[in-house]
């Protein structure tokens, strides 16, 4: 079970970002900027944290490299240190029932409160082996759900498995990042239909459509009367950069939803977000510079040394640095350059 606080925090709404992974030349993990990282995450007001996930790189978890837990260890140094007491500690969890259960273990012994299940592993199963699986896991950590968009290794999830995962009483929250507004809609609607919408917080991780997301009253009918519900918060690769600036927009979001107002300079924003988006994560070259577009940017504010991912294959794809020039020309509002700046020799000493 969640702490109150903790609980409290998560249903508010919170930015999470997904923690990347700092690497020196030689592929090896970097301490020092890994902590650094995560120092500057809480500093800028993130709610949470998100260790161990897609943009921490899935291949930590290879014998070669076997970096899961010092990477979940490193980030509860500092969360430990340095976070209030209701921060949010979300560790993913991938592959097969015993390695999930596993991971979930070494994730509830590092702190960590919550695990993130990616479903990859079960691309070619049923919904039974699905839920029965997250069954599993949930039995050892309080869960959240994750739509992972296809495009980067997920699989599409239908209506009914959301519905009878939201049965599961452990299942906390779940991440919307299918990047798809019909298998989105699938999402919330589970969750409706299993009558757990007090229950379950729902977060943005639809990279193009942050703004919108966290702007938009989904109404559905169910047994005849009106539920509406809102995604609260987001649990973002694209928020493990410029993250300040992250945090101010979505208490935009918030005060907009507490009015029943939506500004429009907040649209014109969303737009904004999903343009800076397409640059980061590669749009244009199939998402294959994602995790390298957030190095880049992360890059060139000091925070790390390189863009070097555990994959040599991984790197910036033809024209990805010219497209994160752009926008950094076009939106010079959205950087937290300044902030990171002020405070970058203290989070690296």
């Amino acid at each position: 079970m969640l702490s109150k606080n903790v609980e409290r925090s998560l249903k508010k709404g919170q930015v999470i970002p997904a923690h990347p992974l700092a690497l020196t030349a030689a592929r090896k993990l970097d301490d020092r900027r890994q902590q650094a990282l995560s120092r500057y995450y809480i500093a800028a007001g993130a709610g949470g944290l998100a260790v161990g996930v897609h943009t921490t790189q899935f291949e930590i978890r290879d014998p070669k490299w076997d970096l899961y837990r010092p990477v979940l260890e490193l980030a509860a140094c500092v969360m430990d240190a340095d976070a209030p007491a209701d921060f949010i500690r979300v560790a993913g969890i991938v592959g097969n029932t015993r390695q999930g259960v596993s991971e979930a273990e070494i994730a509830r012994d590092c702190g960590y409160q919550i695990g993130l299940v990616s479903l990859r592993a079960f691309a070619n199963a049923g919904v039974d082996a699905m839920v029965a699986h997250c069954r599993a896991v949930a039995d050892v950590i309080p869960v959240m759900g994750f739509y992972l968009q296809p495009a980067v290794g997920g699989c599409v999830l239908p209506f009914d498995f959301w519905r009878r995962f939201a049965e599961i009483e452990s299942v906390v929250g779940i991440k919307i990042a299918p990047f798809n507004r019909y298998q989105t809609l699938d999402v919330i609607r589970g969750v409706v239909a299993a009558g757990r919408v007090e229950d379950i917080a729902l977060y943005t991780g639809n990279d193009d459509n942050i703004a919108m997301d966290l702007l938009t009253t989904h109404r559905f009918v169910c047994d005849g009367a009106c539920v509406d519900v809102r995604i609260v918060g987001g649990l973002l690769g694209h928020w493990a950069v410029w993250t300040k600036k992250a945090v101010e927009m979505l208490g935009a979001c918030h005060k907009s939803a507490q009015l029943d107002a939506v500004p429009r300079e907040m649209l014109t924003r969303a737009i904004e977000v999903t343009d800076c988006n397409a640059a980061f994560f590669d749009v244009p070259n199939a998402f294959h510079g994602c995790i390298a577009g957030v190095h880049e940017v992360l890059r060139r504010q000091g925070l790390v040394e390189g863009i070097w991912c555990l994959n040599p294959e991984e790197g910036l794809s033809p024209g990805q640095a010219e497209e994160i020039d752009r926008v950094y020309a076009a939106y010079p509002h959205l950087n937290d350059d300044d902030f990171v700046a002020e405070h970058l020799d203290a989070w690296l000493g």
